[in-house]
């Protein structure tokens, strides 16, 4: 997993609430169990019409927004299943960071075991940054997970809390996997303690 430290990227703005798992990717792209290639499943439904025409209306088809990799949401954010193919589509679309007043939190854990950045900023932050978006074309933020801030550089920063172990494994790039191997040692010593002697590798 890439370590987050700090990042900054253009904004875009999806005004709505309760955004749930089978919105962010619907299930019939759920039948891959590869982490790559949900790019043009992010927000299918919303994105496309039934004949697979770009929804000219819809935010990440705006020229605007090309190459958000910020995504600025309103509460209740990745509610519904547990689908971790949620924040793969996500990462594959090139978001790194998701802000909202509040996250569901299966898709807030599934987020930082994928190495994207969940974000919760008070609703008077977000109505300001959703004002900021609409106003200005490519407009950008620094998230700072060392120092907690998001900021504009100008008029608009924030301090946001991440849990200290999930900021651990952000700042170090540490999924389950890299977790599990910083004991290695340990582990080989208790499987070589569970077999028989006689059947015992030697490990030198």
């Amino acid at each position: 997993m890439k370590a987050f430290r700090k990042h900054k990227g253009i904004v875009a703005p999806l005004d709505r609430a309760n955004v749930d798992t089978d919105q962010i990717i619907p299930k019939q792209f759920l039948k891959r169990i590869e982490r790559t290639g949900y790019e043009d499943c992010l927000f299918f439904d919303w994105r496309f019409t039934p004949d697979g025409k770009a929804r000219p209306d819809f935010v990440l088809n705006q020229l605007r927004y090309k190459g958000a990799s910020i995504l600025l949401a309103r509460a209740n954010f990745g509610c519904g299943s547990s689908r971790e193919h949620a924040p793969w589509a996500l990462w594959d679309y090139g978001f790194r960071v998701i802000m909202a007043p509040s996250f569901a939190d299966i898709f807030y854990s599934n987020c930082v075991k994928n190495g994207l950045l969940p974000v919760r900023l008070r609703e008077t932050e977000v109505e300001e940054l959703f004002r900021c978006t609409e106003g200005e074309v490519g407009y950008e933020l620094t998230v700072d997970l060392e120092t907690q801030t998001v900021s504009n550089g100008d008029h608009f920063s924030a301090k946001f809390s991440t849990d200290p172990f999930h900021r651990e494994c952000l700042l170090g790039g540490l999924d389950e996997i890299s977790l599990t191997l910083k004991h290695e040692d340990k582990i080989r010593a208790y499987e070589q303690n569970q077999l028989p002697k006689f059947i015992r590798p030697q490990v030198k």
